[in-house]
């Protein structure tokens, strides 16, 4: 079958989807004695062409478990013969780079190596590297990235989170002399006992390159990811940056875009990264024949893969050396209302444990399923999803998560929404 054909009839069944009831499932999968004529006429699917129906606007207005059942069919029509091959590699991608103060260095990919030469002590320490999936034009997406780079700069200010820590060390608000609040103290404890480094985080926005459903479907994740790999191994060579300090972050398809730009990097290095973590990696509907495409353990020294989403925007495949499933594989995790939503909980999680004392807010341990761990059947140690998962950790892990903020389980009872009495330049950027 021709790949615009196929795409044709994947944009078909959008549409349909869209306007009417959708075609039975059997579980979480399409029923594959259904063939695509069977679901739609063939005058329907020689009538509608457009692919672009489908947009993040209509995924967040549509329930969860619809949304989930529309991306498992336009998934499954995809992969009818297997031929549909990516055609699409952003000709520029925009970069920034955030300071403390809400300021940040912004260029295209190509001039931000240059721009970086001109920052007084840049990668000195650790080096965040995080490449989106999902274009900002959605406020859950940009809210979850938000939230992440929020994370980071508490994580690698330390001098801040000191003197912070030493301001609530008093149990009197000095300038309103009034006793400071639980959640101020809890933040101090969080504070002092904080595991953190110094550091600088450096954003590829991929996602608002994928300004319609068909970009992000025929996306060439690998020639992206070589691009990205190449860009990599340049800002290393010509900044100095030891290639052990650097931890690249990937949402959703950027997250299998990581996993390739992990790889030209060896491939030219000779070296591997420290570590790529997934977000909620996404299935790949676009391939390259008889290329192996996609986010893998062996990418980096240590993948770690939280699936938020699993039969929705996500994967249920492995893709790390651990893969960690809140409240089991599923469409999505407690308190998501929208497969936009269930997808970047995996950036929420993610950025919950990167602050500054909350880096073991959510215990995992080796289970099959939910219902195993849920009757204490879990198998092996315990691990912690998110920044502080040990490298040595390998398979599959289950964990309860919350609703809403704060999701770790272990995290304190308060919400966080002001860090416990912390605020920054970050949290107030509407902007961002």
């Amino acid at each position: 079958m021709n790949p615009m054909r196929v795409l044709s009839l994947l944009a078909c069944l959008v549409v349909a989807a869209m306007a009417g009831p959708a075609p039975r499932m059997g579980g979480n999968s399409v029923n594959q004695a259904l063939k695509p004529s069977q679901w739609l006429s063939v005058q329907e699917l020689e009538s509608i062409p457009a692919v672009d129906e489908l947009t993040l606007e209509r995924l967040e207005s549509m329930p969860l478990e619809k949304g989930a059942e529309l991306l498992q069919q336009v998934y499954h029509l995809s992969q009818i013969n297997h031929d549909v091959e990516p055609s699409f590699v952003p000709s520029s991608v925009q970069v920034y780079v955030p300071g403390p103060n809400g300021d940040k260095i912004v260029a295209p990919i190509n001039e931000m190596i240059h721009r970086l030469k001109q920052k007084q002590n840049f990668g000195q320490d650790e080096v965040t590297i995080i490449v989106t999936g999902l274009p900002q034009t959605s406020e859950t997406v940009k809210k979850a990235n938000r939230k992440l780079i929020q994370a980071y700069m508490q994580r690698y200010n330390l001098q801040q989170q000191q003197q912070q820590a030493q301001k609530y060390s008093s149990n009197v608000d000095e300038d309103n002399k009034q006793p400071r609040t639980s959640s101020e103290e809890d933040y101090s404890e969080q504070a002092k006992n904080a595991n953190t480094n110094t550091g600088d985080i450096i954003v590829i926005d991929l996602g608002s390159t994928l300004t319609n459903y068909k970009r992000y479907a025929m996306l060439d994740i690998e020639k992206t990811g070589v691009k990205l790999g190449k860009w990599i191994a340049q800002l290393t060579s010509e900044l100095q940056l030891p290639y052990e300090t650097i931890h690249v972050i990937g949402e959703n398809v950027g997250a299998h875009v990581a996993g390739a730009a992990a790889n030209e990097f060896t491939r030219l290095t000779g070296h591997k990264l420290r570590r790529v973590t997934g977000l909620d990696p996404s299935h790949i509907v676009a391939k390259n024949p008889n290329t192996l495409t996609g986010l893998a353990r062996g990418d980096a020294e240590f993948v770690d893969v939280i699936h938020t989403s699993v039969y929705g925007m996500g994967t249920p495949i492995r893709n790390g050396d651990v893969d960690f499933y809140p409240n089991g594989p599923s469409t999505g995790v407690p308190g998501a209302e929208n497969v936009i939503e269930a997808t970047m909980r995996a950036t929420r999680f993610f950025a919950e444990s990167v602050r500054p004392g909350y880096e073991r807010s959510f215990p995992a341990v080796p289970a099959n399923s939910l219902k195993q761990y849920k009757q204490n059947d879990g198998y092996g140690k315990r691990a912690y999803m998110g920044i502080d998962a040990a490298y040595d950790i390998k398979g599959d892990y289950i964990l309860q998560v919350n609703p809403s903020s704060p999701f770790g389980r272990n995290a304190p009872a308060q919400r966080q929404n002001s860090y416990h009495g912390v605020h920054t330049a970050w949290e107030t950027n509407k902007d961002f």
